[in-house]
């Protein structure tokens, strides 16, 4: 489906897309919680070790698991509620391009990889959303996703 059609198609439904700002927010919120939650589970190994050198040789030893946990994070909870809980908080959500309905797993699942993706790349597919008029990402593009108000 073109943008303009799916812009239209948006319009019909009265729903309205998700501003570029609270979805940083939401982003945010969500690397807040997650940092945290690694911080707790880290903590006690990091307070025994003695220098600058060997925390950072540590906490880079782990993130292969760190992007395993972002990719189980985003698909989980995109797939069960349409949204991550710093969108709930910011009262957005994720939708289908076709149906406007929560994403399947498999579009939950690409969409998280492809997030962690740009994520590596310097937030380069989040960039590219300041440019579309649907404010499409890179993961939303692949996943064939929109993220709007709810």
């Amino acid at each position: 489906m073109t943008e303009d059609k799916l812009l239209k198609k948006l319009e019909i439904e009265n729903i309205t897309l998700a501003s570029i700002n609270k979805r940083a927010i939401a982003a945010f919120i969500d690397e807040l919680l997650l940092s945290f939650i690694f911080y707790i589970v880290i903590s006690d190994k990091i307070s025994v070790l003695k220098s600058p050198e060997e925390i950072v040789a540590y906490t880079q030893s782990l993130i292969v698991y760190v992007l395993i946990i972002k990719i189980l994070y985003q698909s989980i909870f995109v797939a069960m509620y349409g949204a991550t809980l710093g969108k709930m908080a910011m009262k957005i959500k994720i939708i289908d391009q076709e149906y406007f309905a929560i994403p399947s797993p498999a579009a939950a699942i690409i969409r998280a990889f492809m997030r962690v993706v740009s994520e590596l790349l310097f937030y380069f597919g989040f960039i590219v959303a300041l440019f579309s008029p649907l404010k499409i990402t890179w993961e939303d593009k692949f996943a064939k996703t929109l993220v709007v108000d709810a």
